[in-house]
């Protein structure tokens, strides 16, 4: 039995139900706008989401969950009020983690306890200016009462190019 293919419209709507889910309602509108478009897989499943060339996220394989690329944590960030899905930095950190270096526990100044270890969020300044994107290592609560270890593995910063998994 083969499978009937995908519109653009059909993947636009799925991509931006899976960010509405993942971010909070409204996300999915914001990260992707109608000229978005998609690179499949072989398998034909979306595996990264583009806008005007510029990659805004990548759905990662083993969860199913975007992994943002530097636009689409510009995006959402302009989205969010703060301190929603933010991490923010202490002002001696703030420059490592916008060159893409690990934000550590004991550099941790403030976190919206509503996010979870694992999930993708954005890294800020005390002044809630963009540095970085990555994945939370750590539940807030684990983070805010620890003084060492990784507490986000950044992924991209605004001060270098991004890793893309």
């Amino acid at each position: 039995m083969t499978s009937i293919p995908m519109t653009q419209e059909a993947r636009l709507k799925r991509v931006r139900m899976m960010a509405d889910y993942q971010f909070g309602k409204g996300a999915g509108a914001v990260l992707f706008d109608d000229n978005a478009s998609f690179q499949l897989s072989k398998t034909k499943r979306i595996r990264q989401v583009h806008s005007n060339g510029v990659r805004i996220a990548t759905v990662r394989a083993k969860d199913g969950f975007f992994t943002l690329s530097m636009e689409g944590a510009r995006r959402l960030h302009a989205y969010l009020k703060a301190p929603a899905m933010r991490v923010s930095v202490v002002d001696d950190a703030a420059p490592f983690v916008a060159k893409g270096k690990t934000a550590f526990c004991k550099h941790i100044f403030s976190i919206d306890p509503d996010i979870r270890a694992m999930e993708e969020i954005l890294v800020t300044d005390k002044d809630d200016k963009l540095l970085a994107t990555g994945q939370l290592v750590l539940s807030p609560a684990e983070i805010m009462h620890s003084s060492q270890g990784a507490a986000v593995l950044v992924r991209g910063g605004v001060d270098k190019e991004e890793k893309d998994d």
